[in-house]
């Protein structure tokens, strides 16, 4: 789920709101197909009732595992990007969520492999200015749009002062000295 209304601060609007490429639930699509054989030889094989009880159980909690929890991990994880930050939510029963003023990026770097630049997306690694690792956002359709308008709305927010003294567009922190 993305950010809504109630999360964002006065005078910030969302510009992008991502979620991860299907690619990220190809392997258990097929996995599920693989399982659905598998019951349906059940029933037509000439397997003891118990046995064949035994295996559609297995398969069950094969299902669980490999198909439904990741395929409930793609549907929870969103990247919303805002006039002010980025923000990660994901989780299917405990929620976590980190966010990054745009204040605090300091470099936005993009990769691509074969297949990804087939499917039309990669991966962002956003890097702040902090002791925390930056974000990796996986999977990103249309990721060169994303870092192109990502690298607009930075450079929108730059006060071009490149003085040194406080990141551009950063809060006040109070009275110089």
């Amino acid at each position: 789920m993305a950010l809504n209304d109630d999360d964002l601060i006065d005078g910030e609007r969302v510009v992008m709101d991502l979620h991860e490429h299907a690619k990220a639930v190809v392997w258990p699509f097929l996995l599920l197909l693989v399982l659905l054989v598998a019951a349906a030889f059940s029933f037509l094989a000439p397997l003891d009732d118990v046995v064949r009880w035994i295996l559609l159980g297995v398969l069950a909690v094969v299902a669980v595992v490999w198909v439904l929890v990741p395929w409930l991990r793609w549907r929870t994880t969103s990247w919303t990007v805002t006039t002010r930050r980025i923000a990660m939510r994901s989780g299917i029963i405990t929620r976590v969520g980190r966010d990054i003023p745009l204040y605090r990026i300091n470099d936005v770097a993009l990769e691509k492999d074969l297949l990804d630049r087939l499917l039309g997306c990669g991966t962002l690694q956003v890097s702040d200015a902090t002791e925390k690792a930056g974000m990796v956002l996986r999977d990103v359709p249309r990721v060169e749009r994303v870092q192109v308008q990502l690298q607009e709305l930075l450079h929108h927010a730059d006060d071009g002062s490149d003085d040194g003294e406080w990141p551009p567009t950063e809060p006040p922190r109070g009275r110089r000295r």
